[in-house]
């Protein structure tokens, strides 16, 4: 799999501490319908990739005392969806732990995707783009603040 950031604990983006795993793909939507240059990760997809296999990745998880929980972002992993399908349903073999999905997308474009994880358990995904000059708001799903009031967190299953 290939990644472009990996943290093994991660205290900013779930109520629990978790592993965050940053996916390399965006085709940068959120800028392209503002037409300003607002991505918060746009120096990722300038940093160098690494790859990394499923299975090490979560093994790292598993062993780890701390995490409890498996955040997927950094770009935008539904670009990335094979990887991220794969990622997920072999997690689901070992842990049935919290994963959230980070997405610039909205719910009703990504519905089929969606529907594919419905079956795999505890999965929160961030629906929505940043927009500037919108509120910075406290997310009740992820406990965290997000940066536009148009992003919520939904927990699909």
């Amino acid at each position: 799999m290939i990644i472009n950031q990996l943290i093994d604990e991660d205290f900013v983006n779930y109520k629990t501490p978790s592993m965050y795993i940053g996916f390399p793909k965006c085709d940068f939507k959120c800028e392209r319908e503002c037409g300003m240059q607002v991505c918060q990760n746009s120096a990722l997809a300038k940093a160098p990739t690494m790859e990394i296999s499923v299975e090490k990745l979560i093994d790292r998880y598993i062993n780890n005392d701390i995490t409890k929980s498996i955040v997927i972002a950094g770009l935008e992993p539904f670009d990335s969806f094979e990887d991220l399908y794969v990622f997920i349903y072999k997690f689901r073999e070992k842990s049935n732990d919290d994963i959230i999905i980070y997405t610039g997308y909205y719910k009703d474009e990504i519905k089929e995707q969606i529907n594919k994880f419905k079956c795999l358990g505890n999965i929160v995904i961030k629906f929505g783009r940043f927009i500037p000059n919108h509120h910075l708001h406290y997310d009740e799903v992820l406990e965290v603040y997000l940066a536009s009031d148009n992003q919520y967190a939904e927990r699909i299953n």
